[in-house]
């Protein structure tokens, strides 16, 4: 599976226009714990289980996670966004 940065997390966020808030509400993870992961960079820290959390949240959303590819990993939103 794709590893996912914390970058990716805060970009996804800004395109779904998700608060901290948002995303603790739509991956059952406490917003305590998300505000302390974002203030980090890198890989999302933690356990598996929440980094896993917070990605299916943000796909969800709507967000598709961009592998490297030459340029950097990325995010962008799917064509067909719920």
């Amino acid at each position: 599976m794709l590893k996912v940065s914390i970058e990716q997390v805060k970009a996804a966020r800004a395109l779904l226009r998700w608060s901290q808030a948002d995303l603790a509400g739509a991956s059952g993870i406490s917003l305590p714990t998300i505000k302390r992961l974002e203030a980090a960079t890198g890989e999302i820290g933690g356990r598996e289980d929440t980094a896993t959390a917070i990605r299916a949240a943000l796909e969800a959303g709507g967000v598709i996670f961009i592998d490297e590819n030459g340029d950097g990993p990325g995010v962008r939103l799917r064509k067909d966004k719920p």
